[in-house]
């Protein structure tokens, strides 16, 4: 899959600080990247450096096949977790001035900034000075301008903070449709049902170092362990039990059932099938649950971060 962002062996120390050690990404084209990390781990740190903010001690960057320079900043739109809006101004004096700052004229300016303000419906804001809007308002005048001039390579970092969850909802639909029309984005959360629901590709850092990343199925795959959860009505529950804590590793389930039935969580041999566990379920009673347990991104976080630390 061809690459927009690729990040090579980059270093960064601030005094005797290392926030990042060694660390590489490489974005393909056209997905949601997801950059995940505990608080201080070096996410915003590599987010900087992707827009030049601050330089690598060590290491290039590289955007669609070129080393980064100060003109591709009119390709990235970036949202930082600290808003930066002035605010005195007011938000449609305020959304020209940024959206010229990116390259378009001001007749361009105007008509793209028409077309997102009728989109979130937030036309009547025009006049309003950002001091007057809520958090989760601001918010989305700050979305507007990050992607108005159409980058190749969005970067939001926690994009949601601050929405209710209607407005958050909105937002993250937007971003899968920029994505799908072609943009490119790199998205920072500690929200992991979000990335769930967005990402295509993730990469974990932690203390400075990238520690996983690749396709976020085929991570889940690696990381599933043969565990399904089970709800059986038995012919006789103590038996059942017995027979099912000898053959297996067995633990309670706590999925909701409308049945009166048992509830295992049930890990089998690697070599062993959904089928083999099935049908020695349905020797003991009636089976009334069956689903496999496919590890979740904050399941995954939490473990890899465990190992790691």
């Amino acid at each position: 899959m061809e690459k927009l962002l690729v990040a090579q062996n980059i270093s960064k120390n601030f005094g005797e600080f290392r926030a990042l050690d060694d660390a590489s990404i490489e974005v393909p084209k056209g997905s949601v990247f997801g950059l995940l990390g505990p608080n201080g781990a070096g996410k915003t740190t590599l987010l900087r450096i992707i827009n030049q903010i601050t330089m690598p001690d060590q290491g290039k960057v590289f955007l669609d096949g070129e080393p980064l320079q100060p003109h591709h900043i009119q390709n990235i739109g970036y949202l930082p977790e600290e808003r930066g809006l002035y605010k005195s101004m007011k938000v449609g004096e305020q959304a020209l001035y940024l959206a010229q700052l990116k390259g378009l004229s001001k007749t361009e300016a105007k008509a793209k900034l028409k077309y997102w303000f009728d989109r979130l419906e937030i036309g009547d804001w025009w006049d309003k000075k950002i001091q007057e809007l809520s958090k989760g308002m601001a918010q989305k005048i700050q979305f507007v301008v990050t992607v108005l001039h159409d980058p190749k390579l969005l970067i939001f970092d926690e994009p949601f903070s601050g929405f209710d969850p209607i407005n958050a909802n909105l937002i993250k639909d937007e971003i899968l449709k920029l994505r799908d029309d072609g943009a490119t984005i790199i998205f920072s959360t500690h929200r992991m049902e979000s990335v769930e629901e967005m990402c295509d590709h993730i990469a974990l850092i932690n203390k400075s170092k990238k520690i996983l990343d690749g396709k976020l199925l085929d991570i889940k795959r690696a990381y599933q362990n043969n565990t399904f959860d089970v709800g059986l009505i038995a012919t006789n529950p103590t038996e059942a039990s017995s027979l099912l804590t000898d053959k297996f590793n067995v633990q309670p389930a706590t999925f909701k059932s409308i049945n009166d039935d048992l509830k295992y969580r049930i890990q089998v041999a690697p070599d062993a099938s959904s089928n083999d566990l099935l049908h020695y379920l349905s020797s003991l009673g009636q089976i009334t649950h069956f689903n496999e347990v496919i590890p979740s991104v904050n399941d995954i976080f939490i473990e890899t971060i465990n190992k790691n630390n």
